[in-house]
């Protein structure tokens, strides 16, 4: 599914190419052409923004929008093509390779492409700390104490309240607050399932997934993921055919691929889970990083027989530092609670309290309201640069919907570790693509991480790794 805008400024690109729209020519205003299109302003604002970054058009000051000459850095990219397969349990192999990488993509000490994680010039960081001391200041002797095991319920209140600015309505009761997205899954996964149990899962998907899956001995059960999403229909054939109970899934912005699943699609996931007794853990985090001013509604928005357990973070939208996240458990569930609260560790009050007062002065959504359009078009200068610098290679690159990760497919003879390899000789940071999946079936693929600016130093970063590759072939 691609968002309208997409497929707006697609429209409008094919008019530039074809010569429908010459160069120099005016566009319409934002105003006119929301009118024209019968959009919304912020969509109309959210189209011409993405055209402006794939170098197709340009803004004069108190003049409007004109068109600018197409060049082949501003050409459409090719999606990537990825291979089918039949579904098959199996454990996740080259766990200390995965540890490896992983340890590697949060190195302070080489260029950051490997970890999707923000810009500290992204980040609102006096915000964050006027929240904070605000937080201390009028925080109760007993915010001292021992906390609470399912999170201070300022901070529920706080989520359940911003939330449902969304569409999406969770109780306090029912929010457990975590160290992080990754310790809210494992919590879930130990609670879901057994050692041994396989769970569902599409890929190519994140590394870090399939390394908590590996260490908790967990097998997985692969079925394909594309640029648009995964079929429904193979996702309805595992929860029948196979003996997994749990699936865990992406629907906003999925890493790597980025692309966010239809309504529609969404609600036959929370049926088919319903149907099937599977229950699906929803891993949300990078829908707050949407393009388009509305964030997407989660699988849980449907879930109408608690088989959807809503987990997340603030680490891909805020600070990966400040270690926040949750896991919302349905009434079916509750009878784990007991359970759980053992087994939850019990969060920085601090940093609870900080985040709750972030959200209640509004200075969090209007962090959101600024982040989107900056990510959308730094995305996008990376694949436009990308494009240019590989010129002489068949690559294909995803256009994400939301988030900064990026997922290059090249051709078969390139291998992605070896690249790895010898950009970690380079003091550079990628994720090469075999630890997205088994079989080694992206070993042609890498990762990389597009929340820092385009420096000169990641242009140059990027350009070697584009002169390795045209050695290879």
């Amino acid at each position: 599914m691609s968002f309208q805008y997409q497929s707006l400024a697609q429209h409008i690109s094919q008019k530039i190419y074809h010569g429908e729209l010459t160069v120099g020519q005016r566009l319409s205003s934002l105003r006119q052409f929301a009118e024209q299109h019968e959009v919304s302003l912020n969509t109309a604002k959210s189209c011409y923004e993405l055209l402006e970054a794939q170098g197709l058009i340009y803004v004069k000051a108190k003049a409007g929008y004109f068109v600018k000459a197409p060049s082949d850095q501003g050409r459409i990219i090719a999606q990537p093509e990825h291979l089918d397969f039949a579904a098959e349990a199996k454990e996740v192999s080259n766990l200390e390779l995965q540890i490896e990488i992983h340890e590697a993509s949060i190195s302070h000490e080489l260029i950051h492409l490997g970890s999707i994680q923000l810009s500290p010039n992204l980040i609102p960081i006096d915000a964050l700390r006027r929240s904070i001391q605000r937080a201390l200041k009028h925080s109760k002797p007993e915010d001292f104490l021992y906390s609470d095991r399912q999170g201070h319920v300022k901070l529920r209140e706080a989520l359940s309240a911003h939330w449902a600015e969304d569409g999406i309505f969770i109780a306090k009761d029912e929010i457990y607050i975590s160290n992080g997205c990754m310790p809210a899954l494992s919590t879930v996964i130990q609670n879901l399932t057994d050692v041994g149990d396989s769970i569902i899962i599409p890929t190519p998907n994140y590394n870090g997934q399939l390394q908590l899956l590996a260490t908790l001995k967990r097998k997985i059960l692969e079925i394909p993921a594309h640029a648009d999403g995964f079929d429904i229909d193979r996702l309805e054939q595992a929860m029948r055919d196979s003996s997994s109970k749990v699936c865990l899934l992406t629907a906003n912005f999925q890493n790597p691929l980025g692309f966010c699943l239809s309504h529609a699609e969404k609600e036959k996931i929370a049926k088919l889970a319903a149907k099937y007794q599977c229950f699906v853990i929803e891993d949300d985090i990078y829908a707050e990083c949407a393009y388009s001013l509305k964030r997407p509604l989660p699988i849980q928005y449907w879930d109408h027989e608690g088989y959807v357990i809503y987990c997340g973070s603030v680490s891909k939208s805020l600070s990966p530092s400040y270690r926040l996240g949750w896991f919302c458990l349905p009434s079916r569930l509750k009878h784990l609670r007991a359970k759980i609260l053992t087994q939850n560790v019990a969060v920085n009050t601090p940093l609870q309290l900080g985040l709750a007062d972030l959200i209640y002065s509004r200075a969090y959504r209007e962090h959101l309201n600024q982040l989107k359009p900056k990510l959308m078009k730094q995305v996008e200068q990376y694949r436009q640069f990308i494009m240019q610098t590989f010129e002489g290679i068949e690559i294909r690159i995803n256009q994400p919907q939301g988030g900064y990760a990026l997922w290059i497919q090249m051709p078969e003879q390139i291998d992605s570790l070896k690249m790895y390899r010898y950009a970690q000789q380079q003091s550079i940071n990628i994720v090469p693509g075999l630890v997205f999946g088994e079989d080694q079936r992206y070993n042609n693929c890498i990762r990389l991480n597009a929340g820092h600016e385009l420096s000169d130093d990641i242009k140059h970063a990027i350009q070697l790794l584009a002169n390795w590759a045209k050695t290879q072939l």
